[in-house]
């Protein structure tokens, strides 16, 4: 049984005339006859903890942002050494690891990943190449909402019409109209597999300006969502939640503005939006929207 502090226990004990006699402990007297009967074999030696190993092959920009020293200092601290994979050298003459960490892209990486987790099974990849190249997919990737079924769970939980055009520009009109979407769009990349490329965006507020873009893309209606992203990590049983400037409300007025508007990158890397500045090249292109 667990002593609370100041909690005293009487029990009983031989006298030492032979009767029995009511003697009392505190707790912390308990806690030093506990520390008392410490196995002399643990004494001076630390408990031996195993090391696991992560192999990383991630891009410099990703390692900046990724590997800083206090997440490096709390790994070791939990028994967990982070390795760079030289991309030079076979991926099966190094390690040994535990865990190989990657955010690299291409068809090449992902043939060695593949044959790399054939022949080390007992190695787990984060993640799988098939676990996520729908992802690299932003139809696939919001199917996977649509498909959850998530209208009446805690509120309204859906993704924006969207449309994808693959090759003829000039068709664009034409199926934006048979489609139904309503002006603006918001024009992304097909393939979002991490570039700088597949971050590019525009806002479209006439069917004819979309001849423009360059294909394969997206099209996707514009909501109104106060200039405000939600980003939501889950790693097993834990969540984190972060705020991205995103682009600002459209007035209606402003819907009837012909063109397109190009961004190269809206949602910022700052931990929230309290703590970020908007891009001032995308600050400049929207201000006449206020």
């Amino acid at each position: 049984m667990r002593l609370e502090q100041d909690e005293i226990v009487a029990f009983k004990t031989v006298g030492d005339g032979g009767g029995e006699g009511d003697d009392v402990y505190r707790k912390e007297e308990k806690e030093e006859e506990e520390k008392g009967a410490v196995s002399p074999i643990a004494v001076g030696f630390p408990l031996m903890r195993k090391l696991v190993v992560v192999g990383y092959a991630l891009t410099s920009k990703k390692i900046k942002s990724f590997l800083q020293p206090k997440l490096q200092g709390l790994a070791r601290n939990k028994g967990i050494l982070f390795v760079a994979i030289d991309q030079n050298r076979p991926l099966s003459d190094q390690g040994p690891f535990d865990i190989v960490l990657h955010k690299l892209t291409g068809r090449e990486w992902q043939q060695i990943l593949e044959e790399y987790r054939r022949t080390h099974p007992e190695v787990t990849v984060l993640d799988p190449p098939d676990a996520i190249q729908h992802l690299y997919n932003r139809q696939s990737m919001l199917q996977c909402v649509a498909d959850m079924n998530l209208s009446d769970s805690y509120g309204k939980v859906d993704i924006p019409r969207q449309l994808v055009i693959k090759k003829d520009a000039s068709s664009i009109p034409d199926a934006v109209t048979k489609a139904g979407l309503m002006l603006p769009l918001v024009a992304k990349p097909l393939v979002a597999d991490g570039s700088a490329k597949s971050h590019e965006l525009s806002l479209a507020f006439d069917q004819h300006s979309l001849q423009k873009l360059e294909r394969p893309l997206v099209l996707q209606e514009f909501v109104n969502h106060g200039g405000v992203m939600f980003k939501v990590y889950v790693v097993g049983e834990a969540i984190k939640v972060v705020r991205r400037f995103s682009l600002p409300d459209v007035c209606k007025r402003e819907i009837n503005n012909p063109g397109v508007l190009h961004f190269p990158r809206v949602s910022c890397a700052a931990a929230s939006a309290d703590d970020a500045d908007l891009d001032p090249g995308v600050a400049g292109k929207l201000s006449y929207l206020d």
